[in-house]
This record gives C-alpha cells, structure tokens and sequence, in this order.
C-alpha cells in the first residue's frame, strides 16, 4: 500500500498537486555544544521548544511517515530524545528513524540505541570532518574528535545487536577535504563505518540568526561553497568523493552519485543537473523545535505554528499556498537534506536509476576492493 500511495504522490508532485507529508524533518533544538565554523546554530536561541505531550498532539495529526529525521542543533541535548524517538516509531510508523549527532555526548548516544525498540531501524549518523586536527578545528572544540570517535567506536561493532546502521558524516569546508576524506576512509574501515561527505553550503536560512530569511537561489546552476574550490581542487576531491562507502548497497552508492554529480555540475558552473522538483511543504514536513513549521533549509519563513494550529488548517492555509508557489518558483538548490526527498518524491531518482544502473554495477573497486 505504502508503495502505491507513493507513486501516487510522485504524479501529483509533478503535477504541482498538494500531497500531504512523508517525510518528516524535526529540528528538536537549536542548542548546540560545538562551535562550528560553517553553522550558526550554537548562536541561535532555542525558546519554548516543545513537551513531550505537545510533541505527541502533534504526530498524533500527521499521517504515517516513510522517514523521521531528528536532528538540531546537537539532539542528545535534549535529555528526552529517546522519549521523542519511541513517539515518532509508534505513532508515525516511518521504515525508519535518522537521527544526526556530532557524537560528542557519548554515554547517553549508547544508552539511547541500547534502550530503543528494535521494531524500527535506526540511521545514527556521526559527525566527522578529518583527523583530530582537522575535526577539532572546524567543530571548535578541543575534545570534539576524542569524543565523537569514542562514540563510533563503541558503537561499530554493535550495529547488528541495537538495530542500528552507523555511518560517519564529513562535512567539507575547505580544500583539504579531499585529503581528509581519504584518511578518514583508511581509518574507519577497521570498524566497518563508512564515510560519507557533503559539501558545505556558505549559507543557511535555517541556522541563521536572522529570522525568517529567504535566501533564494538564482539559477539552477548555482552553489554558493563555504570552501573555496579552483578546479584543480574540485577534480581532487571529486575522484575521492566517488569513492563509494564500504559495504553501500546499491541504492546508497546511487544516491551518493547523484548528490555528487549534482555538487560537480554547479561547482563547474555547468547546466544544474540534477535538479529535481522540489517537494518542500508537500511530501516534506519540517518541524522547528518551537513547533513552527518552516518552508525549507533556505527559505525559514514560518507557514504557522503546530502548538497553536491544527495540522489540517495549517497545510490547507493561504499562506502555506503562497508558499508553495515560492518553492514552484525556486530555480533548486542542492542542500543534501533537500536533495534526498526530492529525488525520492519527485520521480526523478528513479529516472537517474535507470540511466545510470547497468554503469554503475559494472564499475570497478577502490583501494580497498569497494565499489566505485
């Protein structure tokens, strides 16, 4: 049934047809204990963030959800995680549950995914950008390294008992990237972690300090990189980038390829491709810690208030219709927290599935006998 009513949101995305949400983004704070460089939301401030019984009047009216990212901020801040994780597994029923954390709060990362049901997998993605040099710096912490690392460790061999898919998170700010990611690769593959990396954006709405911003691209082809890349750089860290993780099925090493030939494509300045329909405010739901729901990572204007609003009312509103014709204007961005439902939900990662799947299976391996 859940494939069915998928296909069926696929067309009506097409069409320009409101659907309601499948994927849920819920940012459960803004607090955050690093410092990084690339993100202003350790500067944010996170008032009123919403109770556990709020938070469960508000699955309590949305429909079922395919996924169920919670993140933030740093997430572990909020001592009731694991509370608002079994919510979002018994009322929301997703696949699965993704939870993103820069790994600093380790006991309590490992007595989250020890005391979790097992009914509902779990996606823990670790924030690593380097080496511990590289890492501390651009996390701003002294111990950042030390204690993510200590988390991934404790964790790796103990994804099959928790029911968990452990992956590292490298986040790519500068020209050492590349060299960064291979090391990382090298260093991870004893303990069964795979390595992904995502190219920093210069700018967000979302973790910015002003409210409500609109930072709208102004073509298709456009990626304004917090990293200065010259293309010398750019073709370094691409050949690392298409290393694919140790271990990625087939559909992860497609997805991977996807969002790196999109971040290629804008990097050179060419033609914007991919470029998915976007689904935001559609088959994507994103959730503030306030209760505020926001257009998308760089549109942070607020559609209404789900403390105060029924879900209906909001959805079916005039102002999340104005919204909805901003994003049907947008040119497309290539966030990778967008990317990935609007691939999903927009039909157009089938279509690159099929132009790209007789290469891809039959490519070679890396230094490590991976896929590529």
């Amino acid at each position: 049934m859940k494939l069915l009513s998928l296909l069926r949101d696929i067309r009506r995305n097409r069409r320009n047809l409101v659907t309601r949400p499948r994927f849920l983004t819920y940012l459960v704070t803004f607090r955050c204990n690093a410092r990084c460089v690339m993100c202003d939301s350790w500067k944010k401030p996170s008032p009123n963030e919403l109770t556990l019984p709020e938070i469960e009047a508000i699955f309590a009216q949305l429909p079922p959800m395919d996924a169920v990212r919670l993140s933030g901020g740093e997430p572990f801040l909020r001592a009731d995680l694991a509370d608002i994780a079994r919510l979002a597994a018994r009322v929301l029923r997703p696949w699965f549950l993704h939870v993103t954390t820069n790994g600093s709060l380790t006991r309590r990362i490992v007595e989250f995914c020890e005391a979790r049901g097992r009914a509902t997998p779990l996606h823990l993605l670790v924030s690593l950008d380097g080496t511990e040099a590289t890492h501390n710096s651009i996390r701003g912490r002294a111990t950042a390294w030390q204690t993510a690392f200590a988390t991934v460790s404790e964790l790796a061999p103990r994804q099959r008992e928790l029911g968990i898919r452990l992956a590292v998170n490298q986040t790519i700010v500068d020209r050492n990237g590349a060299a960064e990611h291979r090391k990382l690769r090298e260093l991870l593959h004893p303990l069964g972690v795979p390595v992904n990396a995502i190219v920093a954006y210069n700018q967000s709405a979302t973790y910015s300090l002003d409210l409500e911003q609109n930072i709208l691209p102004m073509a298709a082809g456009e990626f304004p990189a917090f990293a200065k890349l010259d293309a010398a750089d750019l073709d370094v860290l691409m050949k690392e980038l298409q290393v694919q993780p140790q271990g990625a099925s087939f559909p992860e090493r497609l997805a991977k390829r996807y969002y790196f030939e999109g971040i290629r494509n804008r990097l050179l300045h060419r033609k914007g491709v991919p470029n998915p329909k976007c689904v935001a405010l559609n088959s994507h739901l994103r959730l503030f810690p306030n209760g505020d729901v926001s257009v998308c990572q760089f549109n942070s204007r607020r559609v209404g208030n789900l403390r105060r609003e029924k879900f209906l009312e909001l959805w079916n509103s005039p102002t999340a219709e104005a919204e909805r014709d901003w994003v049907r204007r947008c040119p497309g961005c290539w966030a990778e927290c967008e990317v990935l439902p609007n691939a999903v939900y927009s039909g157009d990662g089938l279509r690159y599935a099929f132009t790209k799947m007789i290469p891809l299976r039959n490519e070679g391996r890396d230094d490590h006998g991976h896929g590529i």
